[in-house]
């Protein structure tokens, strides 16, 4: 394939506005908050495995809310919690009965997250590969992804077909030499057109999700996506991705309109506001956020790091005294893991005793927040208990309308 023809399909990809690059990698909150929190939750995974009280099940382990909350980002990661599913018949994977093999996943797992180099992490792959636990392949590379986002790319079935259709390939699923071989070519390929993509792997990823996805067609998948037309699958995959994407929006803009109210609602009870940075460009009511936002946000003794991540949280009422008061998380369709997750971590982060932390959904989700926070992984959190709390959406316009602060539909 010519250099011309790469760079055409590489345009667009950037260019459209329901590839995965805009809806996921470009656009999406939800996924610069994801790193650290997800992060955090690895973290728990491996304090539970060491304390032997991980668990004999995917379900209610503390593996499971990290997997949910990697699978809720966008379509990238749609599938990502499936390889983990405990099949009971199958005994894979083995990860759940086998404490030899739970521990050394453990270990797989802190080394990770302690490596700074990719030399450390190939090495501890290649240890895990050696005791060929069984089930447990390069599905785990998409835990590895919001690790080392800049050195390990996700790893799902469309991203392999991806790269055999651009690289005339035949990587095979489930064997870590091939994800490794695989690698290195989208390191090469990445390395070539860094000026196109990013130093984070995600958005070559997404490229290749999108042409094994046969949204974006190329010759060497032609033939495959005209029989796909053919059973009009391909036309409900577009039309599936239309539908999310004007989901997306209507989403966005209800999230805005949270804001919004929360905002002016903390103002009314002489709070400061603090508006995540990433929307104080976003309007609703024909005003911009950042209007109703303090221009910048500043905590006393707070590590950056920290900081970091707290000025992505989306309204934050803070005392004159720069202390926070209450913090709010506005969550939509699917981010009620990652949500939670963040709220925590923040509640780690900052050692905090009086503050107060919302997470806010529409009214709709209220039982699925409940069964949520009733997860076993969750209850074992004294942070639930004392600090997290959720308010749904129609709670926070009847707070406007009791404080006579008008608000329109």
């Amino acid at each position: 394939m010519t250099n011309s023809l790469i760079e055409n399909i590489i345009y667009d990809y950037k260019n459209d506005q329901e590839s995965v690059y805009q809806t996921w990698f470009l656009n999406n909150e939800d996924r610069l908050k994801a790193f650290r929190t997800i992060k955090s939750g690895i973290n728990d995974v491996i304090h539970s495995i060491e304390c032997r009280s991980f668990g004999n099940d995917f379900k209610g382990s503390p593996l499971e809310i990290v997997i949910t909350a990697i699978s809720e980002q966008k379509q990238v990661f749609e599938g990502a919690s499936h390889a983990f599913f405990w099949k009971p018949k199958l005994r894979i994977p083995d990860i759940y009965e086998n404490e030899t093999n739970q521990l050394a996943f453990g270990r797989f797992l802190k080394s990770c997250t302690q490596a700074s180099t990719e030399k450390q992490i190939i090495e501890e792959i290649a240890k895990l590969d050696k005791i060929q636990i069984k089930g447990l392949g390069p599905a785990v590379a998409n835990i590895l992804y919001f690790l080392h986002p800049t050195l390990f790319p996700p790893f799902n079935t469309a991203i392999v077909n991806g790269f055999n259709f651009l690289f005339n390939r035949k990587i095979k699923l489930g064997s870590w030499t091939q994800y490794l071989e695989m690698r290195e070519s989208i390191l090469d390929f990445n390395d070539k057109h860094r000026s196109t993509f990013s130093k984070d792997l995600g958005s070559v990823a997404g490229l290749l999700f999108e042409i094994g996805s046969e949204r974006i067609v190329i010759p060497e998948n032609a033939e495959h996506v005209m029989k796909l037309d053919l059973n009009s699958k391909g036309d409900k995959s577009r039309k599936k991705r239309h539908k999310e994407v004007i989901e997306d929006l209507e989403e966005a803009n209800e999230h805005s309109e949270m804001q919004y109210h929360l905002a002016r609602l903390g103002a009314s009870l002489g709070y400061n506001v603090w508006i995540a940075q990433n929307d104080h460009k976003r309007e609703w009511n024909n005003k911009k956020l950042g209007e109703f936002s303090l221009p910048s946000l500043v905590l006393k003794d707070v590590p950056k790091p920290v900081l970091d991540t707290v000025a992505l949280i989306d309204v934050i009422w803070l005392d004159h005294n720069h202390g926070i008061v209450s913090a709010f998380e506005v969550e939509k369709s699917t981010s009620i893991y990652s949500g939670i997750l963040r709220l925590q971590d923040l509640s780690l982060s900052l050692q905090a005793n009086s503050n107060r932390f919302y997470l806010v959904a529409p009214d709709k989700r209220e039982k699925e927040i409940k069964a949520q926070l009733l997860r076993p992984s969750f209850c074992q959190t004294v942070f639930l208990f004392r600090i997290c709390c959720f308010l749904i959406f129609g709670v926070i316009v009847m707070l406007c309308v009791n404080s006579g602060i008008t608000v329109l539909s």
